[in-house]
């Protein structure tokens, strides 16, 4: 029988994307994997020593197939919505590659004492429409009964090869846009502790629930150089790794940064609502980062959950770009890529 007087999101202090392994952490895992850098695969394009956002294989007549797994605690207490925001969350790293998602399987880990069949289910039909909405099928998956929910999507895509984006192409002189505002980690939390108003939640749904349409776009223009999305490890912990894996520094507006509204950030970071995860993160990227305050700080590591792309683009296609994220949704463009030098983020 289900306790419905327990919170889906009462099981971690880190939920959505926040309860990602911290960066130094996931890099002890890897290493201790028995990963060989110098073993080829003939077939494999991605792997992971880029922190690329899917796995892609070359299957032939100048197609890839792209494919990625993402899944997490609770960010919310509705089912619907935690199942339809980690559908959009899971699809989110196809279209990060410049690709289009063509099926996607469940991954369910659920305590049916606490919570039920039911809810389960409606866990599932809130990730049925987010497939549905990006026009693929949840196919199938796997579950098991455990004593902390999880979900998310094993989604799979294709691209060209010749139109596949990763996160370490960005160039010196490339502009850098960002296609959705910041603040769902503050205002998740808030919601936990239920100091977020009606406004707060309603954003927070809405920026969550976003496909990110545009990534699948953009991918036939040649200018857009770099893509990733932002997740887990907030805004600067992204774009640190493409700015590393491109070997080139980024300077970045502040100001320019799309952010929820601004004023009740500030005052939810002051009522405690800054998640572990902008800690953690902070731990891990600070030092190639130029100072920031303290409000700097809870925006620029603030965990995303679902969050949107970072784009890497030439001058040259500008204009190209930005009609395509006009169709979607403001156009944000937050700083330029610089030569590489030790600080490879810098704040104007």
């Amino acid at each position: 029988m289900s306790d419905n007087s327990i919170k889906l999101t009462s099981f971690n202090p880190g939920s959505g994307c926040g309860c990602k392994i911290e960066p130094s952490k996931l890099h002890e895992v890897l290493k201790s994997s028995n990963f060989d850098p110098n073993q080829s695969f003939d077939k494999l394009i991605v792997g992971h020593d880029q922190n690329d956002d899917a796995a892609v294989l070359d299957i032939g007549n100048g197609q890839a197939l792209v494919h990625s797994t993402d899944f997490f605690t609770p960010i919310v207490d509705n089912p619907f919505d935690f199942g339809n925001i980690a559908g959009s969350n899971a699809i989110s790293d196809i279209y990060a590659m410049g690709a289009s998602p063509d099926m996607a399987l469940a991954i369910l880990g659920w305590p049916i004492d606490k919570f039920g069949s039911k809810m389960a289910g409606e866990v599932l039909a809130g990730a049925r429409e987010s497939c549905k909405k990006a026009g693929i099928p949840l196919a199938g998956g796997h579950s098991i009964d455990i004593p902390q929910p999880i979900f998310g999507l094993s989604v799979t895509g294709r691209v060209g090869i010749g139109e596949l984006k990763k996160n370490n192409g960005a160039r010196p002189g490339d502009l850098l846009y960002l296609t959705k505002p910041l603040g769902i980690g503050l205002i998740a939390t808030a919601m936990k502790k239920e100091l977020a108003n009606d406004d707060d939640t309603k954003w927070a749904l809405e920026t969550m629930k976003k496909l990110n349409f545009e990534g699948a776009e953009l991918s036939g223009i040649n200018g857009v150089n770099a893509m990733t999305d932002i997740t887990g490890f907030g805004l600067a912990g992204h774009l640190h790794e493409m700015m590393k894996a491109s070997n080139c520094s980024a300077l970045i507006d502040y100001d320019s940064i799309p952010k929820y509204n601004y004023p009740r950030l500030k005052e939810l970071y002051s009522l405690n609502c800054m998640p572990t995860g902008t800690t953690k993160n902070y731990i891990a990227y600070h030092k190639e980062i130029s100072k920031v305050n303290g409000e700097e700080l809870f925006v620029l590591f603030d965990p995303q959950t679902s969050g949107g792309l970072l784009i890497s683009v030439d001058p040259k296609d500008k204009s190209k770009t930005e009609t395509i994220l006009k169709k979607y949704g403001p156009i944000n463009c937050i700083g330029t890529v610089k030569d590489r030098n030790e600080i490879l983020i810098s704040l104007i």
